[in-house]
């Protein structure tokens, strides 16, 4: 069977073709680490998950990169402040580089606890910023040989007026340059900070002391693990009009090549019709669900009944609704015996609904079309189940895991 994904870069569901015939490498857009992620981040690093345990259970051989953002100006707005020293602030701890790494690994651990709860792999290589900074002076040194940078009094900035393919995933235009505060140095109000000054903190370059801008971090460390051109970049719709637009631009007009092949986005999780976001003041994180007696696994379950382009609204209601159908598909896999074999014909359903664009909710759908099955032994229902469970990662294989 042909795996189909849906392509942001061309609007449109295409056949996965590998660059390396049974190979896989994917770049994931990992968290900023100054606060506690919330459940709507979640879902990214969710799909992510659901992505690489499809290719490994279609026996692709696997490389995930997912970075972590400790330093720069991070998010979509180059003249926000910085989101690591918003979180000192935050917390009362110094302005300086020290304490900038002291929260950075604070969080960069919190992370790591979170997504192990949701049954998370855990990528293979989670570069840091602030440990890739040569890697992202080389890149800014080559776009200057090549003309795409200026310097103003501030930064070094991207002309993305030099790029006649910017915006290439769309999303480009007034309603994004609305959300950009003005700043009167720039030449166009899209360019993009490739290098930020500032004279009492962080790291040597060429043009100031400063730090670098979250784009060109994700270019560095994506294309340091993964080679110029990778299969696979995902991330949040929020993602797809600026930063990666932006990582687009400075990457290939760096090596002349196309810096993946297929870009996936996961849509919002929406509280009340808004989008889950610390600025809205509705975010939620995972230690808010323990706290409500809510399983993180019964959550993970909540967002795999919602195709990962869809926009799912979040209530308590509906999470209760999902950890009461969790709980019972897991209470049902303790209670079956082992020694039992693989039902092809359910596999070949699961393997078809996942190969059109992963559509996780018809293969839970599959999953229950198996538990209700009389004409299947109880011994290959639980095979069945535990071959299911390498890509849901629900964990009923897995007695450890918290429900």
């Amino acid at each position: 069977m042909d795996i189909k994904l849906y392509n942001t870069l061309t609007k449109k569901l295409e056949k996965f073709k590998p660059i390396k015939s049974g190979h896989i490498g994917m770049y994931n857009c990992g968290p900023t680490v100054y606060d506690h992620i919330h459940i709507g981040n979640l879902r990214a690093f969710l799909t992510a998950d659901i992505i690489r345990r499809f290719f490994e259970y279609e026996g692709f051989e696997v490389r995930q990169v997912m970075n972590i953002t400790d330093v720069g100006i991070g998010g979509n707005n180059d003249e926000g402040e910085d989101k690591i020293i918003k979180g000192l602030k935050r917390e009362g701890k110094a302005i300086s580089m020290e304490s900038m790494k002291e929260l950075g690994d604070f969080y960069t651990e919190q992370f790591k606890e979170d997504i192990a709860k949701l049954n998370i792999k855990i990528p293979h290589v989670l570069p840091k910023a602030s440990e890739h900074i040569p890697e992202q002076i080389e890149l800014i040194k080559i776009l200057e040989k090549k003309g795409f940078i200026y310097t103003t009094s501030d930064g070094v900035y991207f002309d993305v007026s030099k790029d006649v393919h910017y915006g290439k995933l769309g999303g480009v235009g007034s309603e994004r340059e609305s959300r950009i505060e003005p700043n009167p140095m720039k030449k166009n109000p899209q360019d993009f900070a490739l290098w930020k000054f500032n004279a009492n903190l962080g790291f040597q370059s060429p043009w100031g002391q400063g730090f670098p801008g979250w784009h060109i971090e994700c270019s560095a460390m994506s294309t340091k693990y993964l080679g110029s051109t990778f299969d696979i970049h995902t991330g949040g719709i929020d993602l797809a009009s600026i930063h990666h637009n932006n990582e687009i631009a400075q990457s290939e007009n760096i090596c002349g090549c196309p810096l993946a092949n297929y870009w996936l986005h996961n849509e919002f999780v929406n509280v009340v019709d808004n989008k889950m976001a610390k600025s809205e003041g509705n975010q939620i994180t995972l230690k808010t669900l323990t706290g409500r007696s809510f399983s993180p696994l019964a959550y993970r379950y909540f967002l795999l009944l919602s195709h990962y382009r869809t926009p799912t609204n979040f209530t308590w209601e509906a999470l209760e609704a999902a950890q009461n159908a969790f709980n019972k598909l897991k209470k049902f896999s303790d209670g079956l015996p082992k020694g039992g074999s693989v039902n092809n014909n359910y596999k070949d359903k699961f393997r078809e609904k996942l190969d059109n664009d992963l559509n996780t909710p018809q293969a839970l759908a599959v999953v229950w079309g198996l538990v209700k099955d009389k004409s299947i032994s109880p011994e290959d229902k639980l095979a069945t189940l535990f071959d299911f469970e390498q890509v849901l990662g629900l964990g009923l294989s897995s007695p450890h895991l918290t429900h």
